[in-house]
């Protein structure tokens, strides 16, 4: 049986900083070869390690499942009024991918509302990009209000 209890440690304080979770999880086809321990719980464990070198000021968290099976392994980026990212496809055995997970907490962090264009980030992510959500009340121009473009057929209808 796969362990999915994950690293010890990984569970977000409360306060403002941003979390980053990792599905634990997440089966990347070598936990046979890896005493069974599956794909996300390596990257967690990679991550962590790495972290204590990087005083990002990111909460790192594990997830039991993030619902992204197909695509592992997985982790997601949130702050309060900032995007959601969704990213998959990370190899945990891939220092390159690790590091581009390194590398992109403090540019989420400087950016207004961490909103992240796809060429700033590091190349690894931005293929793998799973989503991007919006924070509610965002200004972003990337959203737009469907008020005020589309009006219901209900309306067009004269009903």
């Amino acid at each position: 049986m796969s362990d999915t209890r994950g690293p010890v440690g990984l569970m977000a304080s409360p306060g403002q900083d941003p979390v980053l979770s990792i599905c634990l999880t997440c089966r990347d086809a070598r936990e046979a070869d890896r005493q069974e321990i599956r794909g996300g719980t390596r990257l967690a464990d990679a991550l962590r390690r790495a972290s204590y070198q990087n005083s990002a000021g990111v909460q790192l968290r594990g997830v039991r499942c993030m619902s992204q099976c197909k695509r592992p392994c997985v982790i997601s980026l949130t702050a309060p009024g900032a995007f959601t990212y969704v990213f998959g496809d990370l190899d945990p055995e891939d220092a390159a991918h690790v590091q581009a997970i390194l590398d992109l907490l403090p540019l989420y962090q400087r950016t207004p509302e961490g909103f992240m264009a796809r060429n700033a980030r590091p190349e690894p992510l931005r293929a793998s990009i799973l989503g991007r959500l919006p924070p509610i009340g965002s200004q972003s121009s990337v959203i737009s209000s469907l008020e005020k473009h589309y009006m219901p057929c209900a309306a067009r209808s004269g009903r």
